[in-house]
């Protein structure tokens, strides 16, 4: 069956996480993505793990493997004049090219947008980079501690009066990548469509973070109408009870507050609860009662319980509520395992991997991994091969460093 993106070709010139994740979302549909690595090392995500009983291995890197999932993949000195040469025969033939060098670099290579976009005026480019191709911060570093700091919603992340927290480690960079690639494909489409020729998309991965759905918009807007902060609040300033709490197996998590007391009662079981003053908001806020129902009824509660249980019982009492999954409690999820949100990959040198589907499922084009991550210039003859480039020309190449 064919997939949606089954027409495009995508020439992928990114490295680490955010422009490869990007692009694996784009090959995963179907997209036929070569990506181009450097010689002799490839891309850095190769080494960072982590690596099956911690061994590292280029082609074993679980991050690896993930980002790039039906990729063929192609390695290539763009350092060297023959190897921008080569390049530039194989942007003729693609319709998207993403990259995520420092700005400036493409362009010292003579590969600019301007250049390219003469020799393939349907070339949709798309560079991803810290803070964009032009402003003050253009040359900046960062990583994605910087760019959710920056990106402002880090501010609001924590406990009441302590230091601001982010987010679990790359969520940012994935998040900025799935922008990107919402980005690259609407000027495909666009392009495609209306019959125009394609464009430069310039990706700030601080600015996607900057005005992210995840609180930032909203707090954005606050700020645009009053001036108004917003600041870390303790969750003893909400009624009670709300967050996650430990139980006999792990954490359960739950918002059951104010109108939602009645299930908490129920899901005790104490009719005393639905009566004066647990029922009444104003105890509900009141650090006294707070102490009085934990320590009477909500810890002994939970510490008899496994989590899995106080789910089962907060689900029947209608409440808005949860376990705190383990990752091994989601490979074994059995909602997860029903709709096949984990698929099995075969590689020739990690051997079999489990791996995390879409989150979407397709009816008439579907998600699906036909090819596992590339070895490093696995691909060099297949894509080069259509080029024109014989057997005896690869040695030679590759002799030289090119490839």
């Amino acid at each position: 069956m064919e997939q949606a993106l089954s027409d495009v070709k995508v020439l992928d010139l990114t490295h680490y996480i955010a422009g490869p994740y990007c692009t694996k979302l784009m090959a995963d549909l179907g997209a036929d993505v070569v990506k181009i690595e450097k010689p002799g090392g490839g891309d850095p995500s190769r080494r960072m793990g982590p690596f099956p009983n911690d061994k590292p291995h280029p082609e074993k890197s679980a991050l690896f493997l993930h980002l790039n999932t039906n990729k063929k993949g192609i390695t290539l000195n763009l350092n060297s004049l023959a190897g921008r040469e080569i390049f530039r025969q194989l942007v003729n033939d693609v319709d998207i090219l993403v990259e995520s060098f420092k700005p400036g670099t493409m362009a010292g290579w003579g590969l600019d947008y301007e250049t390219l976009e003469k020799m393939n005026p349907r070339l949709v480019m798309g560079s991803i980079s810290n803070f964009g191709q032009y402003g003050p911060y253009r040359d900046f570093k960062a990583s994605d501690g910087v760019l959710y700091a920056m990106g402002g919603d880090m501010y609001t992340d924590g406990m009441y009066q302590r230091e601001p927290v982010k987010l679990a480690v790359n969520v940012s960079l994935y998040e900025a990548a799935s922008s990107a690639a919402v980005g690259i494909m609407g000027a495909y489409f666009g392009a495609k469509h209306s019959g125009t020729g394609g464009q430069h998309v310039d990706i700030s991965l601080m600015e996607t973070l900057e005005s992210s759905t995840d609180r930032r918009i909203t707090n954005l807007i606050a700020y645009q109408y009053c001036g108004q902060q917003m600041i870390r609040i303790s969750m003893g300033e909400l009624s009670f009870p709300a967050g996650a709490y430990p139980c006999k197996d792990g954490y359960f998590g739950l918002l059951a507050t104010g109108m939602r007391w009645s299930g908490v009662a129920k899901m005790i079981g104490d009719p005393e609860l639905e009566k004066p003053p647990w029922s009444t908001l104003e105890a509900q806020f009141d650090p006294k009662w707070r102490d009085e129902f934990y320590e009477r009824w909500w810890f002994p509660y939970l510490s008899s319980r496994t989590k899995l249980e106080c789910w089962s019982e907060g689900q029947a009492a209608g409440l808005m509520c949860a376990p705190l999954n383990t990752v091994a409690d989601l490979m074994h999820d059995q909602h997860l395992e029903e709709r096949e949100s984990f698929v099995q990959v075969d590689h020739p040198v990690a051997g079999r991997i489990t791996y995390p589907g879409a989150p979407y499922i397709m009816s008439g084009t579907p998600w699906q991994v036909k090819r596992p991550a590339p070895l490093l210039g696995q691909h060099n003859g297949e894509v080069y091969g259509k080029l024109g480039y014989t057997r005896e020309d690869l040695v030679l190449l590759r002799q030289q460093g090119v490839i």
